[in-house]
């Protein structure tokens, strides 16, 4: 093969790679949405509070209702004061679905503690800075199939 050929050959590849190489800057709404999902899943799970710091926008609050029927309205501050470095949970957590348009998006998670609850948490994110962050969480739960058997 000649040398020109060569190096044409392998321009092309070169040429060919970088357009698919991804960067920060260039992730998908979606792959970025859900690497921030992850931050907060693992966070909890590894007892990485600087993870919930990167998934969370500093004034986030938490959402639920008590079983009196009340809201009951957490702090941000306070929920990532309580993950402690290092501690392992138990909590099994996946993503149910994304949706989001331009800077605005939802999405819905599932958290199992075995043998205690499962947690179905929804999101509200803002893309802002270059960044997905969560900036609402309301959360309910339901019994661990067989939990009230144990009891």
């Amino acid at each position: 093969m000649k040398p020109y050929k060569i190096l044409t050959i392998a321009l092309m590849l070169t040429t060919g790679l970088n357009i698919y190489a991804q960067t920060e800057s260039n992730k998908s709404d979606i792959v970025q949405i859900t690497e921030t999902l992850m931050d907060y899943i693992d966070g909890t799970a590894y007892g990485e509070p600087d993870r919930l710091k990167r998934a969370f926008h500093p004034d986030f609050n938490l959402y639920t209702i008590t079983k009196e029927d009340s809201l009951k309205i957490r702090s941000g501050e306070e929920y990532i004061a309580n993950v402690k470095e290092g501690e392992i949970t138990n909590r099994i957590g996946r993503i149910i679905s994304i949706d989001y348009e331009k800077d605005a998006g939802i999405a819905k998670a599932e958290i199992i503690i075995p043998n205690w609850r499962i947690f179905t948490d929804y999101f509200l994110l803002l893309k802002y800075e270059g960044s997905w962050k969560i900036v609402h969480k309301s959360y309910t739960w339901r019994e661990y199939p067989n939990n009230s058997e144990k009891k």
